[in-house]
């Protein structure tokens, strides 16, 4: 049974890590914050625990990653999180993002099509202390239409394209951040749903994902 410390070295590295992320350009004092709060080494196994807050991404389950928390902080800063605002993220897997939205008082709807990743979420640790995170075992492209609308959607895996189902299931003024192509590299974009309902798309930087699957994996 693994043994969940948090203790002053955790908190030091996280503040270090805090400190790399504004040397990057991170500016959002929440995101930051958000960051600095959240124990990233309970999300990955415990041989990793003393390299957790280094700022790269590490293998979880299922072929599947925790992201940089550099790309988590920009993808959120991007999102312009107000706090009671209903969000819709696709692609919990490790669950860290989804917390760091709820750490900054949002309301988030987590969708995950990998089985395991979405059962294992049952007994993770830190899951009781945001009743705000909604879970769901589903095919991110169709979104969460039950729910809708949302303020606004973060897609965590690189889309070939822009889902539309997503775009449907988003307010008029809100905002989906979603790093688009395929292969390797993809360009982290920021898509704005006019009040006539079309879309402004802001093109940023370039990262690396895992691909955005249809349908779910049993």
């Amino acid at each position: 049974m693994r043994k969940y410390e948090d203790t002053y070295r955790h908190k030091g590295l996280r503040k270090q890590l805090v400190d790399s992320l504004k040397q990057k350009g991170i500016t959002d004092e929440k995101v930051l914050t958000a960051i600095n709060n959240i124990p990233r080494h309970y999300f990955m196994e415990s041989a990793f625990d003393k390299i957790a807050y280094e700022d790269r991404a590490f293998p979880i389950a299922e072929g599947q990653t925790i992201s940089q928390p550099y790309t988590v902080a920009y993808q959120t800063q991007l999102l312009e999180v107000k706090p009671r605002e209903k969000i819709l993220e696709i692609g919990t897997g490790s669950g860290y993002q989804a917390m760091v939205l709820a750490e900054m008082d949002a309301h988030v709807f987590t969708i995950e099509r990998q089985k395991k990743l979405f059962e294992e979420q049952r007994n993770f640790i830190l899951r009781k202390d945001y009743p705000s995170i909604k879970y769901f075992y589903g095919d991110g492209y169709d979104g969460l239409p039950t729910y809708a609308p949302f303020d606004k959607i973060i897609i965590t895996a690189a889309a070939p394209f822009v889902p539309p189902k997503l775009v449907d299931q988003l307010k008029k003024g809100g905002k989906m951040v979603i790093p688009l192509g395929e292969g390797g590299v993809q360009v982290m974009h920021r898509i704005t749903k006019n009040e006539d309902g079309t879309t402004t798309d802001e093109v940023f930087d370039k990262f690396s994902f895992v691909p955005m699957v249809e349908g779910r994996n049993n």
